[in-house]
């Protein structure tokens, strides 16, 4: 009996914990940014504002498309959305709700009502606070976009229960994101 081809049982569990590691890439990669917007200063409200409007944008145009990675695709869509405004003189958000109103368009036309409706009141109820932050007090304004960035974190433990609108990933990720960089904001804004 040869058993040179069988790997010894602390390699296979080193394998398995490595695979697990793995398949936690989007928590990693949301609580990495998370963190590097912390520890560098650029947690702002102006930030987090932006960050959360974004995520909302994001959401729109998968369930307007009906294809969950339009999610992810988004990502670099609104990015994209946010330079060609600050180059046009725009406040942020105008882009974000132009873009947000299209995509309405776009899901109405494809017969994806319930969807995209949905996603769209909550980009609205996100971007409005998320604007509302940007005009108080910036204090205020820091803890007031930190609640709203990790609420949004509720919404995307729901998405990512349900496993719609978007793809898992994008919610695991989004989540491991707006949690720690909404209430480390909230605490620097309690704190100033």
């Amino acid at each position: 009996m040869d058993l040179g081809h069988r790997t010894a049982p602390h390699a296979r569990a080193g394998t398995t914990a490595w695979r697990a590691l793995l398949r936690r890439w989007p928590s990693a990669l949301g609580l990495g940014v998370a963190t590097l917007l912390l520890a560098t200063g650029a947690a702002e409200r102006d930030t987090l504002a932006i960050t959360v409007t974004a995520a909302a944008v994001c959401y729109l145009a998968a369930a307007a498309l009906g294809r969950p990675w339009v999610a992810w695709a988004s990502i670099a869509g609104a990015s994209l959305v946010l330079v060609v405004g600050e180059l046009a003189g725009l406040p942020w958000w105008v882009g974000l709700a132009l873009t947000g109103l299209a995509l309405v368009v776009v899901g109405l036309w494809r017969g994806a009502p319930r969807p995209t409706l949905v996603q769209a009141a909550a980009l609205l109820g996100f971007g409005a606070l998320a604007v509302v932050a940007l005009i108080v007090e910036p204090r205020a304004g820091l803890v007031l976009a930190g609640l709203t960035l990790a609420g949004h974190a509720f919404w995307d433990a729901i998405h990512h229960r349900r496993d719609q609108v978007v793809s898992r990933s994008l919610a695991e990720a989004c989540m491991l994101l707006d949690v720690p960089l909404g209430l480390g904001c909230i605490g620097l804004g309690l704190a100033a």
